[in-house]
């Protein structure tokens, strides 16, 4: 009997250090990063925004973007983008991304009404070239302008892309002043750029860039305005003969990310976000500077006449839009010396 005990025990006694070296052994394996260890979420970043698929902008985010996110992040962050306003207009995705639906959206002056600063750049005739706009948003006054957009607003800004200088496409030569008469144009919601339209003796049309074809060829419009760029992407030519290259407005664009997404993002994961927007929109620029020609000269082949402004024609321009910067001294405290810095920088 003792012996049919003592062996009893015994195999107890063996399968209980089986079963702990087990234990042991599933223990180790999952510190070490086995299929049960916990697995890292991947989260994703929507980027919205207006241009179409071939435009720079969207060259850029696909090329460099989320190029650098998905693979600079090991595979935590994922990047997709939607272009030509597949997730709405810019009303709609500024609103998006401050509600927290959409992580990335890429709006030019929208907010103007709520960030002040940000109306500065879409004054008519401040930057003398792409150089000149460049240094200033890279400068003082950039830093000013986003520092005001992130406290006004509530988003994270990522950096400044390139719109560019805005030109008058139309179904009829703008060679004078006088021929703003009668001129119907689509422009952009935005106050103070529907006034530079109104100075110059023209019927301004606000609506969403999304409409601007179909009302351009149903002749509910005469032309409107953009940079060359966004005129070829959007095919504009194929209902438009001339062009005026007035260069009338420049603008920036803003990248602007939710900011609860943003400190949700580990400090690697914001750094990997932030290096790759700041590269992609260096590239933007240098896309915009390299293409213009070619855009030129793309649209001249389609048909489209290009007119360059004498300087008489140049200056009544400019004359005819000088009570914007009036409007503009007279609503804000700090609008004359931010304009001077800009003229002096």
């Amino acid at each position: 009997m003792k012996k049919l005990t003592a062996g009893v025990l015994g195999l107890a006694l063996s399968s209980s250090m089986l079963l702990a070296g087990c234990a042991s052994s599933t223990s180790e394996g999952s510190a070490e990063g086995s299929d049960s260890a916990p697995k890292v979420e991947t989260k994703t970043i929507k980027v919205a925004n207006w241009y179409a698929d071939d435009h720079g902008v969207n060259i850029a985010l696909n090329e460099k973007f989320k190029t650098l996110v998905e693979k600079n992040s090991n595979g935590t962050l994922k990047v997709d983008i939607y272009s030509n306003s597949k997730l709405g207009g810019e009303e709609q995705m500024y609103d998006s991304v401050r509600a927290g639906t959409l992580e990335v959206a890429i709006i030019s002056a929208i907010i103007e009404p709520e960030v002040p600063k940000v109306s500065t750049l879409s004054l008519p005739f401040l930057f003398r070239d792409l150089d000149h706009a460049q240094t200033v948003l890279k400068g003082e006054i950039g830093q000013e302008i986003a520092a005001q957009i992130e406290e006004n607003t509530g988003v994270k800004l990522l950096g400044y892309g390139i719109n560019g200088f805005r030109v008058f496409s139309s179904n009829k030569p703008l060679e004078k002043i006088e021929d703003f008469k009668g001129y119907r144009v689509r422009m952009p919601n935005v106050p103070q750029m529907i006034a530079v339209g109104q100075e110059l003796g023209a019927t301004v049309t606000p609506m969403p860039i999304s409409e601007v074809f179909s009302a351009l060829e149903q002749h509910v419009v005469d032309g409107q305005d953009n940079p060359y760029a966004t005129l070829r992407a959007n095919a504009w030519y194929e209902v438009q003969s001339h062009v005026l290259e007035s260069n009338h407005i420049f603008l920036p664009h803003n990248i602007i990310m939710n900011k609860k997404f943003w400190d949700g993002l580990t400090p690697e994961q914001q750094k990997v976000v932030q290096d790759a927007m700041t590269e992609s929109a260096a590239y933007e620029w240098q896309l915009y500077r390299d293409n213009e020609a070619k855009d030129k000269e793309f649209l001249k082949e389609k048909g489209l006449e290009i007119i360059v402004p004498d300087e008489n024609f140049k200056n009544q321009m400019i004359d005819a839009t000088k009570g914007i910067y009036d409007e503009f001294y007279k609503k804000n405290s700090f609008g004359e010396e931010i304009v001077n810095k800009i003229r002096n920088s």
